[in-house]
């Protein structure tokens, strides 16, 4: 395959690959209410985070919440975040979670649903993942790690990033090998 063509598919492939993250990731970063869990059972807690806000403090409402949650700045500089808990009289269903910030008002929904059973003859499952750290080395680093805020992946200026030095990458392919074919061309 020749170089130019080389460079063409290399910026294709990754306009390609990563296109559609720096789209989830630009909406994930608009701004909106998270809750985890994302579904709880009545008289449940959870921790509601929203992003996309500039202010020091907010206050989450939803009819699924016992009073309004008093959202504040977080430690990881990453948006607003404060604990709620659910209604322990609540039917099964989703419940917006509205929060009212800088003149925005930013939505997200928590799904409560009452006393979850397993399917018949169904196994206990196994965690998702390790309760604890395991020790693998790395001197007990895992540890100290461990505590940290939890990390979903690089957010919109990464992924705008990777996408510029991908675009660069391939124009520089691009460039090289059009000059290698005019020196060719002209000693040739």
């Amino acid at each position: 395959m020749g170089k130019r063509r080389l460079a063409l598919c290399a910026g294709v492939l990754a306009v390609t690959a990563f296109g559609p993250a720096a789209c989830a990731a630009y909406a994930a970063d608009g701004g909106g209410v998270s809750a985890v869990p994302a579904t709880s059972a009545p008289g449940g807690d959870i921790a509601l985070r929203v992003t996309g806000c500039d202010a020091r403090e907010a206050v989450a409402q939803s009819p699924a919440l016992v009073s309004d949650a008093r959202l504040t700045f977080g430690d990881d500089g990453d948006g607003l975040t404060g604990d709620g808990r659910v209604r322990s009289t609540l039917t099964a269903g989703t419940y917006t979670v509205t929060v009212a910030c800088d003149g925005t008002e930013h939505k997200g929904t928590v799904e409560v649903v009452r006393n979850p059973t397993p399917a018949a003859g169904a196994e206990p499952s196994a965690h998702a993942s390790p309760v604890a750290p395991v020790n693998a080395g790395a001197g007990g680093a895992a540890r100290d790690l461990a505590g940290g805020p939890e990390r979903h992946g690089p957010g919109t200026a990464q992924t705008v990033v990777a996408l510029a030095l991908a675009g660069t990458a391939a124009l520089t392919v691009h460039r090289t090998a059009r000059r290698q074919a005019r020196r060719g061309r002209r000693t040739g």
